[in-house]
């Protein structure tokens, strides 16, 4: 029986790598049709509900002790009010291809910040990495910049930063709560202030009138994009050996890219491969490293 569950968890971290995958070809679809802030309100409060709804209904216990709210929160405008935007920006002014590769440099960046605050050891490995990590978005982004001054870099690369420091935040502020429940109230505290921000800059969400193509992906992006697809991996992940979870992290970027190119048409450059090789085989090189825990907010 011990088999069939560990293979039944591998199983689901290969699905829910699809689903993040196909999160973001979602959000380019809805793209179309709404603003930045319109989908992240409807897609962040689908999938909060259903998170919560999952997590009450399996017994999971949500309780935050008072001292942690805050940090909770602090990670909630990080991890998901921030990247979320900004992720939606980079897609919105550039191709959602480039905005995955550069955005999944996150484990790079992790790992030079907790070793600048934490303390954490950059061994060679780490210092590769980095190095991989900088030349393969040097020779993604060159070309590029010689056309002109591509914003959904800059957004891109404040996605990957804020969910760095978000999950170095975390790590720092020794958060006690269950990974599954700070998840879910990061989703909540997030929505609050995607929420104010739509306010404050396009008056109120606009969510209607939408054609069907967009009701569906945002459906997409709240049902199985950030709900059911956080419950379950914070469900299972502990049950898995760390590099299998690694695994199925790494097979997001390379999913979201294929499919960017078949279902989006966008062209692929001899940079853009080179670039995310570099990059891929830097955050495999983090990953992948014995005794990695995930502490991550997956995306």
């Amino acid at each position: 029986m011990k088999g069939d569950a560990a293979a039944t968890a591998r199983l689901l971290v290969v699905l829910l790598a699809f689903a993040w995958g196909f999160n973001w070809i979602a959000a380019a679809i809805a793209l179309r049709e709404m603003s930045p802030w319109s989908l992240r309100v409807a897609g962040t409060g689908i999938g909060a509900v259903t998170l919560f709804f999952a997590a009450i209904v399996s017994g999971h216990d949500l309780k935050v002790p008072r001292s942690e709210y805050i940090h909770i929160m602090v990670a909630g405008f990080l991890n998901v009010a921030a990247f979320q935007i900004l992720s939606s920006f980079a897609q919105l002014t550039g191709a959602t291809m480039r905005a995955i590769i550069i955005t999944y440099s996150m484990p790079i960046w992790t790992a030079v910040l907790s070793w600048l605050f934490l303390g954490e050891r950059l061994n060679r490995i780490r210092w590769l990495a980095f190095v991989l990590c900088v030349v393969g978005l040097m020779i993604l982004v060159w070309p590029l910049f010689a056309a002109g001054l591509p914003l959904f870099v800059f957004y891109s690369l404040g996605c990957a930063w804020s969910w760095s420091i978000a999950t170095v935040y975390i790590k720092w502020a020794r958060v006690t709560v269950e990974p599954l429940a700070n998840a879910a109230w990061q989703l909540l505290f997030g929505l609050s202030f995607i929420t104010a921000g739509s306010f404050i800059a396009e008056g109120h969400p606009h969510l209607w009138p939408l054609r069907n193509e967009s009701i569906m992906a945002i459906l997409f992006v709240g049902l199985f994009g950030v709900g059911l697809a956080h419950f379950l991996w914070w469900s299972i992940v502990g049950r898995l050996p760390t590099t299998t979870a690694s695994l199925g992290s790494l097979l997001v970027p390379v999913i979201g890219v294929s499919a960017s190119v078949v279902l989006l048409g966008e062209q692929v450059t001899a940079p853009d491969v080179v670039g995310f090789a570099m990059i891929f085989a830097a955050a495999a090189c983090v990953l992948l490293q014995p005794n990695v825990r995930h502490d991550e907010m997956p995306e």
